[in-house]
């Protein structure tokens, strides 16, 4: 009787396990650096960036040329979407949607990031980061 308990309990356990997708894994502390894609009707634009997280902030570089605008403030995330709450005030001479605002859906494997959001109907606004080292990361936000 105890050992089909056990023999229970062990395949209960495996069964949970193997059952775990990659991609339902919380997002983690840390630095990811990568490319951040913009697809318009008219044609698609890219540039590097890099993304720092810590403690429910986030700080998002950016480009002279806004690909991306970059941003800063709070976020959050369940059910794969991480909303993003920019805190900076912005002039109105470019696409708003390049800034890392609002909600959008992702998926986190552990390592790699993807941020996407189809916006307004404007554009598809799309981020492919890596998380940069294996132990802690000291940056400020």
């Amino acid at each position: 009787m105890r050992t089909e308990f056990i023999i229970a309990t062990i395949f209960s356990i495996a069964t949970l396990l193997l059952s775990c997708d990659k991609d339902d894994l919380d997002v983690k502390d840390g630095t990811y650096k990568g490319t951040f894609t913009v697809t318009y009707s008219s044609g698609t634009q890219t540039g590097q960036t890099t993304l720092e997280l810590k403690n429910g902030k986030f700080s998002c570089s950016g480009n002279s040329n806004r690909i991306p605008a970059g941003g800063s403030g709070t976020f959050s995330y369940d059910n794969k979407k991480i909303t993003f709450n920019d805190e900076n005030a912005w002039p109105a001479d470019f696409d708003w949607n390049l800034i890392l605002s609002g909600k959008y859906d992702y998926s986190f494997d552990g390592k790699t990031l993807k941020i996407s959001a189809n916006k307004n109907d404007v554009g598809n606004y799309k981020y492919d980061l890596e998380k940069q080292g294996n132990g802690e990361i000291e940056y400020k936000l």
